[in-house]
C-alpha cells in the first residue's frame, strides 16, 4: 500500500487549494485514498471519539454519530499538520475513526448490565458476573462486528444506488470533505470549545463535588413533583445541540412525565400513587422507568414487523449480488467478493460458538451452537433494519434490538445453568449483537458519503474491517476505569441502556416483571412504530427513563440549535454551530476519563 497512490483510485484533477495564500500545484493521477497517514490518523481519532462518545453515552443514554466529528479533525490533522489534500483520503480517515468508535455504543448499552446487577438489590444472587474473561469478550465484540459488516455490505447497492436512501448524516460528512478549507476553520472552532467545556466541568467538578445538578425548583419553592433540576453539563448541552430538532421528542418524553402526568396523579391519583409524586425519584423508578423500557421494547418489536418488506429486500440484493459476482459484472470489482463474505459469516459463527462455549462452564455445545444460530439471524435481520431507520431518519433503534435479542437468549439459555451463567452468556452474546448492529449502521452511512465524494466502495470496506478491531480494546478499559471510579448505575454515570437491559433480564431471570407497566409502554410504542414513529417512540421512552435534570439540559441545547437554525440559519449551525457543539462534548468527555484513570492509577 503505497502513501501516496493507489492503483485503482478515481483520476482526474483536484482543485486548487492554498495554504497560507500561496496555491499549491494542481494534483493530476490517482488520488491518494486507502493511505497510512489516512488509517493511522483514523485509529487515532477513532480511539479520541470512542472515548468521548462512549462517556457521554453512559451519561445520556444514547449515542452520537461519529462520522462528522472524524471528518473535522481529520482536515485538522491531514491538512492542517501534514499538508495532504485528498478528499478521498479523508473519507478512508473517518471510515475507519468511524469504525472503531461504533464499539462504543455497541458495548456500553450492552456490558454495563453485569455490572449494574451485580452491584443492585439482588448482587448476591448474581455471582462472578463482572469477572468475565476481558479476552472472550473483547473478542466476542470484534466477531460481532465483523458479522455486522459482512451482512450489510452486499446490501450497499440496493439500499444507495437503487433505492437513493438519503443517509442524512453521510450527506452531512461529504458536505464536509468536500469542503476542506472549511473544515480547517471548524476543527479550531472544535478544538477551542473543548478547551472551554474541560475547564469549565473542572470547575462545576470542584464546587459541587459528585452532585453536579442546579435545584432551581427547591430554590424557587416549586412542587416537588415538577423536579426542576438541571444537569450541569456543556456536553449535554452540545449533544442537544447536535440533534437538532428530532430529539426534541426526547425531552419531550420527560416533560409529559414530570409537568403532565405527575401533577394529574398528584391531584387524582390513588393515595399511593399521590405519595409517591413527594419524590421525584421513586416515581420514576417505580412508575415512568418501567414505561419507559416498555416503550423500548414496543418500538423495536413494531420496528420488526414493519421492516419486513426490507428483509425481503435484502434477501434478493444478497442473491443478486452473488449472482453479480459469478458474472463477471464489471461493478462486482468495486465491491469486496460476495464469496469471501459469505465465508466470512461462516467463520464469524464458528468463532461465536467457540467463544460462547468458553465463557460459562455448563453451557454445553448444543446450547452454545443454538444461541450463535439465533444471535447470527438476528444481526443479520437488526441489522437490514437498523441500516434502513439510518438511512431514511438517520435514528438507529440499536438499544431496542439489543433488549430483544438478549430476552430471546435467556429463554434459550435457561434450564442448563445457574442465574448468573445464564445472565453471562446471553450479554457476552448480546454485546457482540449490539456491536454488529452498530456496525452495519455505520457501514452504510460511510459508504453513502464515499458514494457522494466518488470514493470507491470496496476500499472503503476494508478501511472499516480496519477500525472494527480497535473499538473494543478500548471500550473494555474504559468500562472498568470508569466503573471503578464513579460505580456504572450511579447518578454520576447513570447508564440508562444498560440499566434498562438490567432490569429486563432480572425481571425475565427472577420472573418479577412489573408486567402491566412494561405492557402499557409497550404498546404506546408498538403504535408509534406502526404509525411509522418507532424512532419517535424510543426517544419518548428514553425520556421516561432518564433523570429528568440530564432531560431538561439536553433540551436547552435542542432549543439552541432549533433558534439558531431559525435566526442565523442552517449553514451557520453547521459551519459554527456543530463543530463548537462537538467540542463541548469532546472537552467534557476527555476530562471526565481522564479524571477516572488518573484515580484508578493513584489507587493502584
Amino acid at each position: 500500500m503505497n502513501a501516496d497512490t493507489n492503483v485503482d483510485t478515481p483520476r482526474g484533477t483536484e482543485p486548487v487549494e492554498r495554504f497560507g495564500g500561496t496555491p499549491t500545484a494542481i494534483h493530476h493521477g490517482p488520488y491518494p485514498e486507502l493511505t497510512w497517514p489516512a488509517i493511522l490518523v483514523g485509529w487515532f481519532l477513532g480511539a479520541l471519539i470512542a472515548v468521548s462518545i462512549g462517556y457521554a453515552s453512559l451519561i445520556l443514554g444514547f449515542s452520537i454519530e461519529g462520522s462528522e466529528l472524524a471528518a473535522i479533525l481529520g482536515w485538522g490533522i491531514l491538512r492542517g499538520v501534514m499538508r495532504r489534500t485528498s478528499i478521498i483520503e479523508n473519507n478512508i480517515n473517518q471510515t475507519i475513526a468511524s469504525a472503531v468508535n461504533g464499539a462504543s455504543a455497541g458495548m456500553m448499552f450492552s456490558i454495563p448490565a453485569l455490572f449494574i446487577l451485580s452491584s443492585g438489590p439482588h448482587g448476591s444472587e448474581y455471582t462472578g458476573l463482572t469477572e468475565f474473561s476481558k479476552p472472550l469478550m473483547v473478542l466476542s465484540c470484534i466477531t460481532g462486528g465483523i458479522l455486522g459488516l459482512v451482512f450489510v455490505i452486499p446490501l450497499r447497492k440496493q439500499m444507495i444506488d437503487f433505492d437513493r436512501l438519503a443517509y442524512p448524516g453521510g450527506i452531512a460528512v461529504a458536505t464536509i470533505l468536500k469542503s476542506p478549507g472549511a473544515g480547517l476553520r471548524k476543527a479550531l472552532l472544535l478544538l477551542g470549545a473543548a478547551v472551554v467545556s474541560a475547564v469549565t466541568y473542572l470547575v462545576v467538578i470542584q464546587q459541587t463535588g459528585d452532585d453536579p445538578q442546579w435545584y432551581l425548583g427547591d430554590q424557587m419553592g416549586w412542587p416537588k413533583f415538577l423536579n426542576v433540576i438541571f444537569f450541569l453539563s456543556l456536553m449535554t448541552i452540545g449533544v442537544g445541540f447536535l440533534s437538532g430538532k428530532g430529539g426534541f421528542w426526547f425531552g419531550a418524553g420527560g416533560f409529559l412525565c414530570y409537568w403532565f402526568l405527575a401533577p394529574l396523579l398528584a391531584r387524582f391519583g390513588a393515595p399511593d400513587v399521590r405519595a409517591m409524586t413527594a419524590d421525584p425519584e421513586l416515581l420514576r423508578t417505580e412508575l415512568f422507568r418501567p414505561t419507559g423500557i416498555g416503550m423500548l421494547i414496543g418500538a423495536a418489536v413494531g420496528g420488526i414487523f414493519a421492516a419486513y418488506p426490507l428483509i425481503r429486500s435484502a434477501i434478493q440484493s444478497m442473491r443478486d449480488a452473488g449472482r453479480g459476482g459469478a458474472a463477471g459484472d464489471e461493478s462486482a470489482n468495486q465491491e469486496m467478493p460476495i464469496k469471501l463474505l459469505y465465508a466470512g459469516i461462516v467463520v464469524g459463527a464458528l468463532a461465536l460458538i467457540a467463544i460462547t462455549y468458553y465463557s460459562v462452564d455448563g453451557i454445553g455445545l448444543l446450547r452454545a451452537s443454538a444461541m450463535v444460530v439465533l444471535g447470527t439471524l438476528w444481526v443479520w435481520m437488526a441489522g437490514v433494519i437498523v441500516a434502513e431507520c439510518v438511512g431514511r431518519t438517520n435514528w438507529s433503534p440499536l438499544s431496542g434490538m439489543t433488549l430483544i435479542a438478549v430476552t430471546i437468549l435467556i429463554f434459550v439459555a435457561r434450564g442448563g445453568m445457574d442465574a448468573s451463567g445464564t445472565i453471562l452468556s446471553c450479554v457476552i452474546m448480546g454485546a457482540a449483537i449490539c456491536v454488529a448492529i452498530a456496525q452495519a449502521g455505520d457501514m452504510m452511512l460511510d459508504l453513502k458519503s464515499g458514494y457522494l465524494v466518488g470514493a470507491i466502495p470496496r476500499r472503503q470496506q476494508i478501511a472499516q474491517f480496519i477500525g472494527a478491531w480497535l473499538g473494543p480494546i478500548i471500550v473494555i478499559y474504559l468500562i472498568f476505569a470508569l466503573h471503578s471510579q464513579y460505580t456504572l448505575g450511579s447518578d454520576k454515570l447513570p447508564a440508562p441502556q444498560g440499566k434498562a437491559l438490567a432490569s429486563m433480564i432480572q425481571g425475565v431471570v427472577g420472573q418479577d416483571v412489573p408486567t402491566y407497566r412494561y405492557v402499557a409502554g409497550a404498546g404506546l410504542g408498538g403504535l408509534l412504530a406502526f404509525g411509522g414513529m418507532g424512532g419517535i417512540g424510543v426517544l419518548i421512552g428514553l425520556g421516561f427513563y432518564m433523570p429528568f435534570g440530564i432531560v431538561l439540559t439536553y433540551t436547552i441545547g435542542c432549543a439552541g440549535r432549533i433558534v439558531v437554525d431559525r435566526v442565523k440559519g442552517r449553514r451557520f449551525s453547521e459551519e459554527t454551530g456543530v463543530p463548537i457543539a462537538a467540542g463541548l462534548v469532546v472537552g467534557e468527555a476527555l476530562v471526565g476519563v481522564g479524571y477516572a484513570m488518573f484515580k484508578v492509577f493513584l489507587s493502584g
